[in-house]
């Protein structure tokens, strides 16, 4: 997904388990609505994650869908997960894959890669629904220039645990003694946590920095009661539990913390402020490689 530039989430202090909650606004993309929540002004990264946005939901119309032109990233790692509806991923290095709920895409951009992402014309045709959590995590350093790559897990590879109450779908990393197949650099916590009604869910302190966002439905978690759309930031080091107040879909972020400030501008994320501005002159005029198949459109680059 492209970042537009636009308002930053709203932050609020917070105390006892919880340390900040970022309350996410809806942005306007061009017939999907979006949250953002991360980076924001008072908390830029959790753990490796640099950016999150909740997708829609939203319903289609025959004819209307998901159409991302090609656009580029570095020094960043995208992980796609839906909960309803599919898209085709496509990229420069010649991947193209749909992706369906419960699926996971991870794509490693490293020194450069361009993708999109489009709903298929015979899903297009019919419309639909779709709703899903895209996010960037910036790379370690010494893996900012890698070699880009992609990797589809599909659901029936990505490891389930079963708690009272809960389904845990561990997405990238480890959570609950469970580790992920993708591909993460970094410690990483990463988990879509599905709860009924009344269930209990420790949040252990196993990784150095947590968040839990709440996609829908409402939990209680240090006394205080979080709905939709709510990005609650724990304090490291304490472990908290979540309560849910009704069936709910949370998802768990954060992992180590990154080594070093990022920079980040638009879809470009580097340690050097020197590498941005080489990726933007390269986006400008055309030096990254073209997608097989979607290398007639692009997203300009914002001045």
């Amino acid at each position: 997904m492209s970042r537009h530039l636009d308002k930053d989430p709203e932050c609020k202090g917070g105390d006892g388990g919880i340390d900040l909650v970022i309350e996410a606004r809806p942005r306007d993309l061009g017939g999907f609505v979006v949250r953002r929540v991360l980076p924001s002004p008072m908390r830029r990264l959790v753990g490796p994650f640099i950016f999150f946005d909740h997708m829609g939901p939203v319903d289609f119309p025959p004819g209307e869908g998901i159409s991302v032109r090609p656009h580029p990233h570095i020094a960043l790692a995208t992980i796609t997960y839906l909960l309803e509806g599919a898209f085709v991923h496509r990229d420069s290095l010649g991947s193209e894959q749909t992706i369906r709920p419960g699926d996971v895409n991870w794509m490693v951009a490293g020194r450069g890669v361009v993708h999109s992402e489009r709903t298929a014309p015979e899903v297009k045709a019919s419309g639909g629904r779709m709703h899903g959590i895209q996010t960037w995590v910036a790379l370690p350093q010494k893996d900012e220039e890698i070699e880009p790559r992609f990797e589809h897990h599909p659901r029936s590879t990505i490891p389930i645990v079963n708690r009272p109450g809960a389904v845990l779908h561990v997405i990238a990393g480890t959570a609950y003694g469970a580790k992920a197949p993708t591909g993460v650099l970094s410690p990483t916590l990463y988990a879509h946590a599905e709860l009924e009604a009344g269930a209990l869910l420790p949040v252990t302190d196993e990784h150095e920095e947590r968040a839990v966002y709440v996609v829908d439905g409402s939990i209680e978690c240090g006394g205080k009661t979080f709905t939709e759309g709510a990005m609650v930031v724990l304090h490291p080091g304490v472990e908290v539990s979540l309560r849910a107040l009704e069936a709910t879909n949370v998802m768990l972020v954060g992992g180590a913390r990154i080594d070093g400030e990022r920079h980040i501008f638009w879809n470009f994320v580097s340690s050097s402020k020197d590498r941005l501005d080489r990726a933007k002159a390269d986006w400008r005029e055309q030096r990254f490689p073209k997608i097989p198949g979607d290398d007639v459109e692009f997203i300009p680059l914002p001045e």
